[in-house]
C-alpha cells in the first residue's frame, strides 16, 4: 500500500506515520524495545506497553552563521588568546558566531522528539521510555534527526497531565519511581565554540615537541563542555523539573583554515539526559501510577508544571 504525501503541509505527523498510528489503534500486537526485566519492572509500577513510537525530520543545514575566526583579543606579545562562543543561550542568543547552526541542531532534535510524542498521543500513551536520539548525515548538507522509544500507558483510569519522555531504560525508570521521582522530559544542551590557533598553541601542538599540555585546546574544550552543561541546565529548568539525570556527553573537534596559513579549531559539545520531578518525599514512595501522575489538563509539552 502506498501513501500519498503530496498534500502534507509539515504539520502534525507525516502521512506514513499517521497511517501506522491508525493501524496501531485498530488493535493487534504491540511492539516494544524493552527487555523482559525492564517491561516487568514497569508493569509493577503501573505502566503497560502500547507500542514502539518514532519521530524524525530531514533538515537541510546550509547556513552556519560563521562570522570569522575565533581571534578577538591579543595576549602577551600579540598572541591571540580568545575564542568566539557563538552559542545559543536561554535568552535566545543572537546571530553571532555559530548560533544559527546550533539553533538548527536544536530544531532537528526538538522536532524529532515532538513527532515521537505525537505518535505516543495517537496511541493513547502517557509517555515514552528508553528513548534513543540519533543524527545521520545524508550528504549535501542534509541530516536526519530521529528519536524513538517505547510508549507506555498508566493502568489507571486517570490520565497524566503531560506526555513524558526519558532516555532512561525501563528498569531505571522503575527504580526512579520507587525512589519518589518521575521522568518529565528529555533535555539536551548544545554548544559550539571556535578558537584561533595562536603562536603558543601552534608550538605546543607540534608533533615533534615535548609531551606538554596544549593550553589553547584545553581552554576551548573546557569552555564548550561547560557551556553545553549550562544549556542543559537551562532547558531542564524550563520544563519546571527539580533535577536531571545526565545520560551522555560527547565532543567533536575539527580544524578549519579560513585563510592561508591561518588555522582555527572548532569544538562541538552535546549533552543529553532526562529532566526529573519529585512527587514523594517520604521514606517509602508509592508505586501506583494513580498516586504518581499529575491530574491537571493534558498538554503535549512534556514535563512542564501547571
Amino acid at each position: 500500500m502506498t501513501t500519498d504525501t503530496t498534500d502534507w503541509d509539515g504539520q502534525g505527523l507525516p502521512p506514513a506515520a499517521q497511517a501506522r498510528m491508525d493501524r496501531g489503534r485498530a488493535g493487534g500486537p504491540s511492539s516494544s524495545l524493552f527487555g523482559i526485566s525492564g517491561q516487568a519492572a514497569l508493569e509493577a509500577c503501573g505502566f503497560s506497553v502500547v507500542g514502539e513510537v518514532m519521530g524524525c525530520i530531514v533538515q537541510h543545514i546550509g547556513f552556519t552563521g560563521y562570522g570569522g575566526c575565533g581571534y578577538y583579543a591579543a595576549g602577551p606579545m600579540g598572541y591571540a588568546v580568545g575564542y568566539r562562543p557563538g552559542v545559543r543561550t536561554s535568552s535566545g542568543g543572537g546571530l553571532a558566531g555559530f548560533a544559527p547552526y546550533v539553533d538548527a541542531l536544536y530544531h532537528g532534535y526538538d522536532m524529532a522528539v515532538l513527532r515521537m510524542l505525537l505518535e505516543c498521543r495517537d496511541l493513547h500513551g502517557d509517555g515514552v521510555v528508553g528513548v534513543r536520539l540519533q543524527q545521520t548525515h545524508l550528504g549535501q548538507d542534509n541530516r536526519e534527526f530521529i528519536a524513538y522509544g517505547t510508549a507506555v500507558r498508566s493502568h489507571g483510569k486517570t490520565r497524566p497531565a503531560n506526555l513524558f519522555s526519558t532516555l532512561l531504560p525501563a528498569h531505571d525508570v522503575a527504580k526512579l519511581l520507587h525512589g519518589g521521582w518521575a521522568p518529565a522530559a528529555i533535555a539536551i544542551g548544545i554548544s559550539l565554540a571556535i578558537r584561533h590557533d595562536d603562536w603558543v598553541t601552534v608550538q605546543e601542538a607540534r608533533t615533534w615537541g615535548a609531551n606538554t599540555e596544549v593550553s589553547g585546546y584545553t581552554d576551548l574544550v573546557n569552555h564548550v563542555r561547560n557551556d553545553a552543561r549550562q544549556q542543559f541546565a537551562h532547558r531542564t529548568a524550563a520544563y519546571g523539573a527539580d533535577g536531571a539525570i545526565m545520560s551522555g556527553m560527547s565532543l567533536d573537534i575539527w580544524e578549519i583554515e579560513p585563510g592561508e596559513g591561518h588555522r582555527d579549531h572548532v569544538a562541538l559539545s552535546f549533552v543529553e539526559g532526562t529532566a526529573i520531578s519529585r512527587f514523594h518525599r517520604g521514606a517509602i514512595a508509592p508505586t501506583s501510577s494513580l498516586k504518581i501522575l499529575s491530574l491537571s489538563d493534558r498538554h503535549i509539552v512534556p514535563g512542564r508544571k501547571s
